[in-house]
């Protein structure tokens, strides 16, 4: 989980469920996500895109 934007490494830090989901995907599923955070313009944002990392299907 080398590389990862500063805000979203620390946003997974402050949610552990969701870190341990982000780590146990495939690189191309993290790059997925990734890609998604370009959209993201806002800590509030940010925080609640990585809170509802757990619960996707």
């Amino acid at each position: 989980m080398d590389d990862l934007p500063l805000g979203f490494a620390m946003s997974l830090a402050q949610h552990p469920d969701s870190m341990a989901y982000f780590a146990r995907l495939t690189k191309p599923e993290q790059q997925s996500i990734l890609e998604q955070l370009h959209q993201i313009q806002s800590k509030e944002e940010m925080r609640a895109f990585v809170e509802s990392l757990p619960n996707r299907p």
